[in-house]
């Protein structure tokens, strides 16, 4: 039951104060001075306080004052009758929670009342977690309690044994390079690790990029520059976006991985490549094998170990640890003491699908710590991402089916992928996989969480 304190000598005011909150539930204590207020404030401890401006004894910004050195962050709630913008601004400055003009509007006070609260509800749960140890971020480390990401963690265990190729699948901002350089922190940690996005480079520089040139082996190569595969050294070569290698590029990379060895551009002395070779795509390899776009013999090849990176949104028990990391992390890069999201926030969070994935959280969580004034972020550190949410959200109906029943997330999915196979008789695994806008893995998992029969390749 919360406690409200009325410090007025007026006595009518008194009296309809106390009726109005003892009637819905309140422990209301009255005093007539601001002597007796402050005693009565020690007496009782009440969450809020009702405070005249003007008691009869004591000016009522001495009561304040008062009372904020007993208990700094108290709610008192100034009422007057002045109604000149001085008086006003004067309260607000001393530290009043709020301000109130006589004649009193008991729905306005009620209103005040149930904020003040509020506020010191939020205030207890800040303190609350600031007794407790603060969530230790480390830069590279991989979150995920996950069934799926345990098993990464497993694979990654295994593979960090040898120099084993290794493939890395899953959709944009899953965290494919993170992985790759775990691997490489637990294999050769003391040796370079090179990363080379593939779509980020044209051809013609992209092989050169790789293998190094020889001096004057084409316009503008003034002296020898050493590839990516030689200055990796006994370390990784990290291959991003290998779906966009051309098919020239393809077959020199798949020589490498048959002999171990290349030659620079316009060069002849044969290099020993000694690195680790990991590649990564968010795209369906399988898929572009069968379209003729991705060789099949490179493929094998770099599929000896894979690693399937589930998105976000099949993960979702990784939500909460994922946003206590990032927190951290921010905190540390932009000096800021965010303690946690609201509990609404979260749940919405684990209700959205996250296209972006932890790329998409990362860069939501960053813009509304940067603009927030508290220590919690509330809904409204999130407006853009909640309006834009609202407006792309649609209810499924089969009324049909299920009586005008609103159905789960899962029935959805699941019914959609079988009307889909059932609609592309004629297709391949990976055609459908195009349709659905998913993955081949990702495509397998759903077969077998929903018990969906396919026999077609």
């Amino acid at each position: 039951m919360a406690k409200i304190l009325i410090i007025d000598d007026n006595r009518s005011v008194c009296q309809a104060v106390e009726a109005y909150f003892t009637e819905r539930g309140y422990e209301v204590h009255t005093a007539a001075s601001g002597t007796d207020g402050l005693n009565r404030f020690v007496e009782t401890s009440p969450d809020v306080i009702i405070l005249d401006i003007r008691p009869p004894d004591i000016d009522g910004f001495t009561v304040l004052e008062d009372l904020r050195e007993d208990e700094e962050n108290v709610k008192v709630i100034m009422i007057s009758a002045d109604h000149d913008m001085d008086t006003t601004i004067n309260a607000m400055k001393a530290g009043a929670f709020d301000y109130i003009r006589k004649p009193i509007h008991m729905d306005e006070l009620h209103t005040v009342v149930r904020k003040a609260l509020q506020a010191g509800e939020m205030e207890k749960k800040v303190n609350d977690l600031l007794t407790k140890p603060p969530f230790r971020f480390k830069a590279g480390d991989i979150i995920g309690r996950s069934r799926e990401m345990t098993e990464i963690f497993k694979i990654i265990g295994v593979v960090s044994q040898s120099k084993t190729t290794v493939l890395i699948q899953g959709e944009s901002g899953t965290g494919k390079e993170l992985i790759a350089k775990v691997i490489h922190r637990n294999t050769s940690p003391n040796e370079p690790y090179v990363a080379v996005n593939c779509s980020a480079i044209v051809e013609t520089l992209l092989e050169s990029e790789l293998f190094g040139h020889e001096k004057g082996s084409f316009t503008g190569a003034f002296s020898r520059k050493l590839g990516k595969f030689e200055l990796a050294r006994h370390g990784t070569v990290f291959l991003d976006e290998i779906s966009e290698m051309s098919l020239n590029l393809q077959a020199k990379l798949l020589r490498i991985l048959q002999e171990m060895e290349f030659e620079r551009v316009g060069g002849k002395d044969r290099v020993k490549v000694n690195a680790r070779i990991v590649t990564a795509t968010n795209k369906d390899l399988e898929n572009l094998v069968e379209e003729g776009k991705f060789r099949d013999d490179l493929f094998y090849r770099l599929n000896v170990v894979s690693i399937n990176i589930p998105p976000l949104r099949e993960r979702r028990e990784d939500i909460p640890p994922l946003v206590d990391y990032i927190t951290a992390k921010i905190n540390r890069d932009l000096n800021k003491q965010i303690l946690r999201i609201s509990d609404d926030v979260m749940e919405m969070f684990l209700n959205y699908s996250w296209p972006g994935n932890v790329r998409e959280l990362e860069n939501l969580l960053v813009s509304a710590i940067v603009t927030t004034k508290g220590q919690i972020l509330v809904r409204e550190d999130f407006s853009e991402f909640f309006e834009g949410l609202q407006k792309k959200t649609h209810l499924v109906r089969d009324a049909a089916a299920e009586g005008g029943r609103l159905l789960k997330l899962d029935e959805v999915e699941e019914r959609y992928i079988r009307k889909v196979i059932k609609a592309s008789s004629n297709k391949t695994k990976g055609e459908i996989c195009e349709i659905l806008g998913i993955s081949r893995p990702t495509f397998e998992r759903k077969l077998e969480k929903y018990g969906i029969t396919f026999e077609r390749e």
